[in-house]
C-alpha cells in the first residue's frame, strides 16, 4: 500500500522548547510508519537526530521576542518548492500561520494538495502585551491580525483545535463546524504522576514547612505575569507564610526576580524535575489567558495539584469552577489569594480537587490522540482524493 506522504511545517522544532513543539513531537515520534512518512521544514531545526529528513530554512530572530526565530522561507523559496516538488506529499501540515505556514498554504493551493493544521498558539491574545507600551495601536492590530487569521484558517482542509474555549473563538472568526475537530492534547501520565511527590527536596530548597504555591511556563509577559507579581505583592503585603515558587525561564525572568525578591526561581528544567514540583506542591497558580490549550494546567492536575487559574483562555475549558479546581478574573489577584487560602485551610476540598482532577485527566492518554490524529489525516487524504478524482 502506498504510503501518505506528509510535509510537515514548523518555525521552531526544538524537543520540549514549548508545549505546542512537544505537541508536534508526539505527532513526529509516534508517525505509522506502516501508512505515512514525513518530512520536515523548519526554521530552528530539531538538536537531535531525528528519524526524518528535515529541510532547514532561513530564519531571523524576533526584535519583540529574542527567545523565538521565525522561518523566512522568502530567502530561498526556489530550493524549497524544488524540495516539496521532488517529494511530492499527499498532505501538508503546518503548525503556524507564519511566513512559512502561509508559504505552504500558497504551495498547496498551487498544486492542490491536502492541508491541515493545528491551532497551537492564541496570538491575538499577544497583541496588548507586545504593544502595551503604544496602546493606541492595538485595536487596528487586533483587526488587522484577526482577518489575517481568518483568511489563512479558512483555506485549510481541517483545524486541529485542543479546547472547546477555542473552537468557540475560531467560529467567530468564521469557520464553519465541520472545518474544525475537537482534539485534545495528551499527558504522560508515567511522569506526570502524584508519585513524584518529594516533600524533603521542596523542604531544602525554600527552607521552610510553609504552603508551596507554583507557576510553571515560559517567563513571557504574555502569560499574564504582572498578575502573578501582585499576587505576591499581595502575600508579601497580608504577611501571609506562603512560598511561590516560579518554574521556568524567558525573556521576564530578571525584572520578575527584581519585583519579587523573596520568590523561589528555579529556572528552566526537565520533565521529571518538573513533575516532582507539582507533586509535593500545595497550589497550582496561572493567571496566563493566552493559551489555547495550557499543557501545564493538564500536568499539574495529572500530578494531582490543586489548580488555580484564570477564567480565560483555552485552559479555563478543563476546570469545573468549585469542582476540580477554581478559576478567577483574569487581572484581579485578590481573587486568586482568596480561592488560595480557601484551598490551603480547607483541606477536604483540596482533596476533592485532587481526585477529580485526577480523573479528569485519566482519559488524555498520547497514544489514542495520536492513532486518532492520523486516523483523521487519512480520511481527509481519501476524501480528498476521492473529489479530485470525481473532478
Amino acid at each position: 500500500m502506498k504510503k501518505i506522504k506528509i510535509a510537515f511545517f514548523a518555525d521552531v522544532l526544538i524537543r520540549n522548547y514549548d508545549g505546542a513543539i512537544r505537541t508536534m513531537y508526539h505527532i513526529i515520534d509516534r508517525l505509522p510508519q506502516d501508512r505515512f512518512e514525513i518530512k520536515l521544514y523548519c526554521g530552528d531545526p530539531p538538536q537531535h537526530d531525528i528519524p526524518h529528513e528535515v529541510i532547514e530554512v532561513s530564519k531571523l530572530t524576533l526584535p519583540f521576542n529574542k527567545n523565538y526565530k521565525m522561518a523566512i522561507p522568502q530567502f530561498h523559496s526556489t530550493q524549497i518548492k524544488k524540495s516539496l516538488d521532488d517529494y511530492a506529499p499527499d498532505l501538508v501540515h503546518i503548525s503556524t500561520p507564519s511566513l512559512l505556514g502561509h508559504f505552504a498554504l500558497s504551495y498547496a493551493d498551487r498544486n492542490n494538495i491536502t492541508v491541515s493544521s493545528i491551532y497551537h498558539t492564541h496570538f491575538i491574545s499577544y497583541v496588548d502585551y507586545y504593544l502595551r507600551n503604544t496602546k493606541q495601536l492595538i485595536p487596528a492590530a487586533k483587526k488587522y491580525m484577526t482577518s489575517k487569521l481568518s483568511k489563512f484558517y479558512k483555506q485549510c482542509d481541517r483545524v486541529f483545535v485542543p479546547t472547546q474555549e477555542m473552537m468557540t473563538y475560531l467560529s467567530h472568526l468564521g469557520l464553519s463546524d465541520d472545518k474544525m475537530i475537537l482534539w485534545q492534547r495528551g499527558i504522560d501520565r508515567r511522569i506526570f504522576s502524584p508519585d513524584k511527590k518529594d516533600e524533603a527536596y521542596i523542604g531544602s530548597l525554600v527552607g521552610n514547612e510553609r504552603p508551596n504555591l507554583l507557576f510553571a511556563s515560559r517567563l513571557v509577559w504574555e502569560k499574564n505575569l504582572q498578575t502573578l507579581i501582585d499576587i505576591y505583592y499581595q502575600i508579601e503585603q497580608r504577611g501571609l507564610d506562603y512560598n511561590l515558587l516560579i518554574v521556568g525561564d524567558g525573556v521576564a525572568k530578571n525584572e520578575m526576580m527584581r519585583a519579587m525578591p523573596k520568590a523561589h526561581f528555579t529556572g528552566e528544567v526537565n520533565q521529571e524535575t518538573l513533575a516532582m514540583y507539582y507533586a509535593s506542591s500545595d497550589v497550582f497558580v496561572f493567571p496566563s489567558i493566552s493559551e489555547t490549550y495550557g499543557n501545564v494546567v493538564i500536568e499539574a492536575m495529572s500530578c494531582g495539584l490543586p489548580c488555580v487559574i484564570a477564567d480565560g483562555g483555552g485552559s479555563k475549558s478543563f476546570i469545573s469552577d468549585g469542582n476540580n479546581g477554581f478559576l478567577c478574573a483574569p487581572y484581579n489577584s485578590e481573587c486568586y489569594l482568596s480561592h488560595i487560602t480557601t484551598l490551603l485551610i480547607t483541606p477536604n476540598l483540596s482533596d476533592q480537587f485532587r481526585q477529580n482532577g485526577l480523573e479528569y485527566v485519566s482519559n488524555l492518554d498520547w497514544d489514542p490522540l495520536v492513532y486518532n490524529f492520523y486516523n483523521y489525516l487519512e480520511g481527509l487524504y481519501q476524501d480528498n482524493r476521492m473529489v479530485s478524482k470525481a473532478a
